[in-house]
């Protein structure tokens, strides 16, 4: 999931699906069909957010589809192609104090230390999934260490330490030479 001005993004619409108005959906969330179970839904068309509401929604095969309100052809489901789908952050599932959404990692600022002294790594650019742990992307920032891109498994107690989203910083224990 990444982040809007004031949303998260939780999926987009790839194209139109069938002639009806009906449109494919690309889910970012953990379980696909989440994205149609949040309460509120809005559409980023034009570099604007509107409110967005499917009248009827299923799985199909694998994937998801589903049509907007008012869409009722194949033309004007094609001008959604494209468009993110996000929801308001206070509509997330609250998480335990351990946890965190992805979209809050990004563009936190992560130490080490070398020499029982703080050094910047860089900052949070995004993440990556791997199968067997998500990954930090670390890209270089004003003031770290050097213009190495780093990636960090976030392990926690092994690699990952503090994480203090109000000051915006990570504490990890990683070599700054790797």
């Amino acid at each position: 999931m990444a982040a809007g001005a004031d949303k998260v993004v939780v999926g987009k619409i790839a194209t139109a699906w069938g002639v009806r108005g009906w449109v494919k959906l690309i889910p970012f969330t953990e379980d696909p069909e989440q994205l149609l179970a949040y309460p509120r839904l809005f559409l980023q068309q034009g570099g604007r957010w509107q409110s967005l509401t499917f009248a009827e929604s299923r799985v199909q095969g694998a994937g998801l589809v589903a049509r907007i309100d008012g869409c009722t052809d194949r033309d004007q489901a094609l001008m959604y192609r494209n468009c993110l789908i996000a929801i308001d952050p206070a509509d997330m599932p609250a998480l335990a104090e351990d946890e965190f959404y992805w979209h809050q990692l990004v563009g936190l600022k992560v130490f080490t230390a070398v020499q029982g002294k703080p050094v910047l790594l860089g900052q949070v650019d995004h993440l990556l999934e791997t199968g067997a742990n998500d990954v930090l992307v670390v890209k270089p920032c004003d003031g770290s260490l050097d213009r190495q891109e780093r990636l960090i498994p976030w392990l926690p107690g092994q690699y990952v330490g503090k994480v203090d989203l109000e000051a915006g910083e990570i504490e990890v224990d990683w070599d700054p030479d790797f």
